[in-house]
């Protein structure tokens, strides 16, 4: 009888020394590669905000490089930065513009400023980072937040309105409104009561949501308001039938709210 070999254990083999240069290699080439996409996505960006606009076929390009971007280690930061870095870097150009002019003039330069923002650089940008989907705020929230953190609250607009109350741009109306029809997801903020503030300056009658720092939805701005209006300065009072009446026959301003359009950004070859 023949004697018994017991058969040595095989174990997995571990990855030889050679291997460890092309698996760095691999790994740089992959992070030169996310560097790359959003080094192009960063300087269209600013290039939209001072001004320019894409090239032909430019937003197929970005659209990949975020698509890129949203798989790499980078994917997770891209709203964050977008919003705290790219976003208040671009919007620096913009505040510069109109803070250059003073009194009068810069009510129209900031009209101007607002519609060249809401009818050409949101749309751009609404486009270039259109595969960033589901997150909390979405890229033209942020962008118009934006606006009103980084442009129209730093540009004492409270000042210089009851100079041209009589020839107010309507685009400056229309700003206010849909700025104010944009929340932050954790409540009004102290910007947000800021902005109201200056609402009050071009709507009348004015019924607002942060009055006396109240949140959206209670009903204590609203009972303020109602016993308010019941007395005259005068003292005379007014019946609550008279103030049923004016409130139908008066027209009043509620905010602006948007509605987020969906779109595929198209192919251009």
């Amino acid at each position: 009888m023949g004697s018994f070999r017991k058969p040595r254990p095989r174990f997995m083999s571990s990855p030889v020394l050679s291997d460890l240069p092309r698996f760095l290699a691999a790994r740089q080439s992959l992070q030169f590669r996310s560097n790359s996409a959003w080094n192009s996505v960063q300087t269209a960006v600013i290039n939209v905000f001072k001004g320019g606009s894409l090239q032909n076929n430019e937003l197929y390009i970005l659209n990949e490089n975020v698509r890129q971007l949203l798989k790499s280690e980078l994917g997770s930061f891209i709203t964050d930065y977008f919003q705290n870095q790219l976003l208040a870097k671009g919007l620096l150009y913009v505040e510069e513009k109109v803070k250059f002019c003073e009194g009068e003039d810069r009510i129209y330069v900031l009209s101007e400023t607002w519609d060249h923002f809401f009818t050409e650089t949101l749309p751009t940008l609404q486009a270039i980072f259109y595969p960033v989907q589901g997150q909390e705020l979405t890229i033209r929230q942020i962008s118009l937040l934006g606006f009103r953190d980084f442009v129209l609250l730093r540009v004492k607009l409270d000042e210089i309105l009851p100079l041209v109350q009589s020839n107010l741009p309507s685009s400056i109306i229309q700003m206010l409104l849909i700025l104010q029809g944009v929340h932050e997801p954790t409540g009004p903020s102290k910007a947000f009561m800021q902005l109201e503030e200056l609402v009050k300056l071009v709507v009348s009658p004015y019924l607002g949501l942060c009055e006396e720092h109240c949140f959206p939805g209670s009903t204590c701005a609203l009972e303020r308001r109602y016993y308010r209006s019941r007395y005259k300065p005068n003292g005379l009072s007014i019946s609550s039938h008279t103030v049923a009446t004016r409130q139908v026959s008066e027209t009043a301003l509620t905010p602006l709210t948007e509605q987020e359009a969906q779109f595929e950004p198209q192919t251009v070859f």
